[in-house]
Order: C-alpha cells, then structure tokens, then sequence
C-alpha cells in the first residue's frame, strides 16, 4: 500500500492540468501587471529618487575606495588566491580524496544545513565559492577608510543586504533542498511558489507581502493572548486590561505594564507555557495591561506626551480608583520603557512618587549607539519619512516591520523566499510569527519628535533637553529603584547601548544581561530553562559595560526568578485577590479587549 502511495505521488501530472494552472498563473500575473501600471499612472510615475542615501554612500565609499588601487589590486589578489586553493580542494574531493575545506559557514548560519552542502561535490564547491566571495566583498567595502562614520555604517549594512540576497540558498538551481523538491514533483513545487508569490502581492494590495505564518491558525484570546481578564477603562490611546488573579491572597501593590506601541502588548502573553503576563499573576501580582491604539490619521497630531498623559498617567489614576493603591510597580518594554523613564523625570519635577519600582525591558534612554537602526535615521532619511507620515497622519505599520526584518534578513526574510515561493510549501503556524505580522502604526507628530530628539539628538539624556508640557526631563532626578534587563544578542536595543543609559539615573539600578535576543531573551520562562543571565555583584554600576561584564557572573535558569526576588524586597505586604469583575470600574470587555484585534495585514489602510 505504501509503494503504490510513493508511486502515485511521484507520477507526472496530467498535461491538461498542467496547462490549467499555467493559465491561473498568467491570468493571475497579467491582472497584477495590469494593476500596478494602471496605479503608477493615477500617481503619475516618478524618476527614481535616492531618499535613503544609499547611491550617494556607495558613490563616496568607490571614490575612497578607487583612490587606493594598491589596496584593492592586493585584495584581488587575495581573492584570487582563495578561489585557486579552493580549486584545489574541490579536484582533490572530485578524485574521492578528503581536503580541509577553504571557507565554512558559521555555526548558527542555517541556511547550509542540509547535509548535501558538505556532502555534494558541486553545492559544496557553490557554497564555498559564495562564502569566499562573500567575505572578500564585505572585508573590501569595510576597510575603506576616510568614510564618514553614517556613510561607512550604510555601505557596511547595505552590501551585507546585497551579499544575504545573493546566496546561493535563495535560487531553485542551487539549492540542494529545492532541487531534489523540484524533481521529486517535477517541478510543482515551483508552481506552487509561483501562486504564493502572487498570493502575496495581491493581499499586499499591490506590494509584496512575504507570508511568515499561518495567521487563520490564531485567535486572540483563544490560542494567543489567552490570560483572562477585563478591559476595565479607556481613553482614545489605549485600553487597560486587569487580569484575573490566580491565587487568594496578592502583592498589595499592583503591577502595570507598559508595552511599546510599535509593536502589540501580547508578545508577553501569547500562550500559556511561555506568557510573561500569566507567570506574573500566578506568583500572586494585580497585573495591569496598556493596550495601545492602531492609529489612523485621525491620531495624526498626538504627541510623545499624550502617550504619557493618555496612556501612563490615565492608567495610573484608574489603577488608584480600581485598588485603591496609589502607588505602583511599573514594567516598561522597549519604547514602552522609554516613554516610562521619561513619565519618571517628569514625577520627579513635579515631586510626585506614584511609582514605587520601574523595570525596563530592552529599553533605550541613551540613543548614543543605537546600533543598526541608526542606518535608517539621518537628516534625508527622516525628511523623506516625515513627508510621508505628515501626508497620511502615521507611519505604516509594513515599513517598520520592514525595517526590523532586515536587521535579520536571513531569518526573517530569505527564509521564507526559500519556503513559501522555492519549495512552495505553506508557513507553519508559529505564534511569535503571528505577533510579529501583526504591524502598528505610529502616530506622524509623535515619530517625528521620537527620530529627531532621541535617535538624531539624543535629547532626553540631558538635563532639560526635552521638556513635556514645559517640565524640564531630567533622568538624574529619578530616585526610583530600577531594574534594567537587556539581552546579549539585542539588534533593535543593543545591551551596550541601554547600559549607558542605565548609568544616567541616580536611583540604585540593578543590570541584568540575559542570552538570546530582543524577544526571546525576555520572553524566556523559568521551565523552559534556557539562555541563563548575568548579573554584575559590584554595588555600583562601572564605568563601560565592558567593565561590568567582565565581572559579571553567568546564572542559570530564566531572570524573571531574579526580578520577583528584586520586586518582593521592595514590596512583600499581601492583600485579598482583586477580580476585576467586582471592582469599582465596570468592565467595558474581556481581555485582550478590541483595540489589540485591528489587524493591518486583515484590512485596507485607512
């Protein structure tokens, strides 16, 4: 039975059906063609223009690099060299010899997994040759010197795009896995890549849209975003949602998270093994939950301040009217940290205390070195970007998603090229995925400020360099104890970056640096008992985070054990549970409330 099964896999497809869903293709083709050029006319079609800088940079680094034709004939020469020794190998393993091989991919490089790429003769020498070629490139372009330090950080990012892009992974010919597909369905795996190709850029509504996950396998609040609880106030910015408590007796003061608004709140509870959110109310915490809005131009004029007057400052006063607590423990996530640091000066000059403890997660408040997004944020870029966003009211959601995916191409771009339109295979349902589709839009006013004075100007680490409502922000004022943690592998809050910022605040600070990266390492529960963290024992933070690594000390185990050891030695009084149905502001929904539903990839831009 199984013999007949394989055979009747492998039979060729039927001539008429084939040139059926040829015909699909085309139609479906010819519409698009159709489409696009019928919209470029409406728009009137425009020259191409150099908005991101990239011509200009790679136009300066050739100059510098054409001034110097001793250093690029001897790094012709040494690419010449390594082609010849690879030669050699590639004759000596064609003869049945073994040869140590001439470049290898780095171990947590997954696209030559398959075992064809060392084992094949021809894909090795193709791998081999891409490396090789690959390395010579990046080491030429990076080693020009006289560049300033933007443009120098442009070509570096953008020739490692190009050189991602180029792989030979990426192409149906060599790629090992996609050839043996090719042939084993002669060739409908193609076809099939073709349709999901199409698929994409139709529900793109004209861009292409590459397909990460299964989105119909996941509903809010059924298999993601699943801690019960209430929505029990909103404001135009936001909803708050209380989760329903697990044990009888809870922490007496209550815990308020603040998530970015770039992204949506429930990275931090997606399922029930690894939510942040869940583990937080089953050690005995009153979690609160921002829900942020997806704007429209509606929101277009709301401001860095409204998220703190509308968002933390609102949530603050209904979390009193609820508990009856005037104080709170908050957590602030990325940007949502950012905003919190800045609510905590602005406590400070007023002489407010209505945060008691702050923890920070991969958050910036020293935008000195902001890594590789500060590649996407000079003078002509963001010029080019506020046009945009001040013509609709906000930024869309797919350019930052965008953005984020290319600081990973190869995980989060190419990868899927290979699987979706290569092998033709459908995304596996995956709800870190699901969450990282799910895109926001920003507010144009708020952006504008949040690129110029923190990115470019990097204003909010000096005394008074911005100011909310006229309160002058000064983060030295903080005398709230805080918890920093960052993370190893960080490409969006690099954890050399938030430690600087960490150094600012006067208050005691404790620095945690955990393994894995933005996401992972944060959304990293204590019984999957991965990554491990480091923790510093010195009662002051030194002067460089080198320094503080190099006397740190690694832990096993998750760092939420840490934080709830830190919170409990500020707050250890109990109380009886708080259900938010009973509370003195009636629920408006349950959790995960409506404004987290607006899909962007489920609906047309407003």
């Amino acid at each position: 039975m199984s013999t007949n099964t394989e055979q009747s896999t492998t039979e060729p497809p039927k001539p008429e059906k084939i040139a059926q869903t040829y015909a699909e293709v085309a139609r479906r083709a010819s519409n698009l063609i159709g489409e696009h050029v019928q919209r470029q006319l409406r728009r009137g079609i425009q020259p191409p223009t150099d908005e991101l800088g990239i011509a200009q940079a790679f136009m300066d680094m050739m100059a510098r690099l054409l001034s110097n034709p001793y250093r690029l004939a001897q790094a012709q020469m040494n690419l010449v060299w390594d082609y010849f020794t690879l030669w050699q190998h590639s004759m000596l393993r064609f003869v049945g010899m073994q040869a140590a091989p001439v470049a290898t991919p780095a171990r947590s490089d997954k696209r030559f997994r398959d075992e064809e790429w060392q084992e094949h003769f021809m894909f090795d020498f193709v791998k081999q040759s891409y490396l090789i070629t690959a390395r010579h490139i990046h080491d030429v372009v990076s080693g020009v010197e006289g560049l300033d330090e933007q443009t120098a950080k442009k070509v570096d990012f953008y020739t490692r795009q190009y050189i991602d892009a180029l792989s030979p992974s990426n192409f149906a010919l060599t790629n090992p896995e996609v050839f043996r597909e090719t042939m084993h369905s002669n060739g409908q795996n193609l076809i099939k890549g073709l349709n999901n190709l199409l698929r994409d850029i139709e529900e793109g509504d004209g861009n292409l849209r590459v397909k990460m996950t299964d989105t119909s396998a996941f509903e809010l609040g059924k298999n993601v975003a699943i801690s019960p609880g209430k929505v029990v106030f909103q404001t135009d910015m936001m909803q708050l949602i209380q989760y329903t408590p697990s044990t009888a007796k809870v922490f007496k003061r209550p815990v308020m998270i603040v998530p970015p608004w770039i992204n949506k709140f429930y990275i931090l509870d997606l399922r029930e093994k690894n939510s942040f959110v869940k583990w937080l109310v089953d050690q005995g915490h009153t979690v609160f939950m921002i829900s942020w809005v997806n704007p429209d131009g509606k929101l277009a004029e709301k401001t860095f301040a409204s998220y703190m007057h509308e968002g933390i400052i609102a949530a603050l006063d209904a979390i009193e009217t609820q508990t009856g607590e005037k104080e709170v423990n908050a957590i602030g996530y990325c940007l949502g940290g950012t905003l919190l640091a800045a609510t905590l000066a602005y406590f400070a000059a007023k002489k407010q205390k209505r945060i008691v403890s702050a923890t920070f997660l991969t958050t910036l408040t020293d935008f000195s070195e902001p890594g590789e997004l500060g590649v996407f944020i000079d003078e002509g870029q963001v010029t080019h970007l506020e046009k945009k966003m001040f013509r609709r009211g906000y930024l869309e959601g797919s350019e930052m998603a965008g953005t984020f995916n290319m600081l990973r191409a190869n995980d989060l771009i190419w990868s899927f090229v290979v699987n979706n339109y290569l092998m033709g295979k459908d995304p596996f349902p995956f709800d870190l995925l699901y969450w990282n589709s799910d895109s926001t839009r920003l507010p144009a006013k708020m952006h504008s400020f949040y690129l110029r004075k923190m990115y470019m100007e990097n204003k909010l680490v000096e005394p008074g360099g911005i100011d909310i409502d006229g309160v002058p922000i000064d983060l030295g004022k903080i005398k709230t104890p805080c918890f920093f943690i960052s993370t190893m592998e960080d490409h969006i809050a690099p954890w050399k970056s938030t430690y600087l910022g960490a150094r600012r605040f006067t208050a005691p600070v404790r620095f945690v640096l955990g393994g894995s990266g933005h996401i992972a390492g944060i959304v990293n529960p204590p019984a999957a008992n991965k990554y491990g963290y480091w923790l510093n024992p010195a009662p002051a933070l030194p002067a460089t985070p080198d320094e503080w690594f190099a006397g740190a000390q690694q832990q096993a185990g998750s760092w939420w054990v840490n934080w709830q050891d830190w919170i409990t030695a500020h707050d250890s009084a109990k109380v009886a549970a708080r259900d938010p149905a009973d509370g003195k502001l009636p629920p408006l929904e349950d959790a995960p409330g409506s404004f987290v539903k607006l899909r962007l990839d489920a609906c047309p831009a407003a």
